[in-house]
């Protein structure tokens, strides 16, 4: 994890590295409860002068400059998001998808794929149709979607995380 300078990481974020890297940039601000995390396979890199709000979920991406991510917002593994793009509250950039230079999403939408189409989350069949072939079980899990279920998800996940079997409350 790099932190660089004048960098605010507020009370109750988490900055987790699972195996990748982390990289945040200069003057980013990281509000309460907010989660940048890294994977083994989707490291994460933040630019500088980026603002990620509370509760907001960032995992395996990459925010150019001055991005802006809301309240609850959500980035997926592999997302790109390009300089001065935002994502307003409860938006969901999906995995893979590109948000183009000072897009806005949405209060609410999803953006998927490359280039990004955004859509109001009750247009479940036009999301699907574009995130279906994106393979999120296979990009996040390891597992093709045929395969994917719960038990061998859960079981995976369990034994990649193990490294935190003798963790201990401070």
């Amino acid at each position: 994890v790099s932190i660089d300078a004048n960098c605010r990481i507020m009370f109750g974020a988490c900055v987790v590295a699972e195996g990748g890297s982390i990289k945040i940039g200069t003057h980013c601000i990281i509000f309460e409860n907010a989660v940048i995390r890294s994977t083994s396979r989707h490291s994460t890199w933040i630019g500088d002068h980026c603002l990620i709000g509370p509760n907001a979920h960032t995992v395996g991406c990459t925010l150019k400059d001055e991005v802006f991510i809301a309240t609850g917002g959500a980035v997926f593994h592999g997302a790109i998001l390009e300089a001065r793009s935002e994502v307003r509250v409860n938006g969901v950039v999906h995995l893979k998808t590109r948000l183009p230079e000072e897009a806005a999403l949405p209060i609410g939408w999803v953006a998927v794929g490359d280039p990004a189409s955004i859509l109001p989350s009750d247009q479940h069949d036009a999301i699907w149709k574009i995130q279906e072939p994106l393979n999120f079980p296979f990009i996040v899990y390891g597992y093709d979607r045929a395969e994917a279920n719960m038990i061998k998800i859960t079981e995976r996940m369990s034994k990649f995380l193990s490294s935190h079997a003798d963790d201990q409350e401070a």
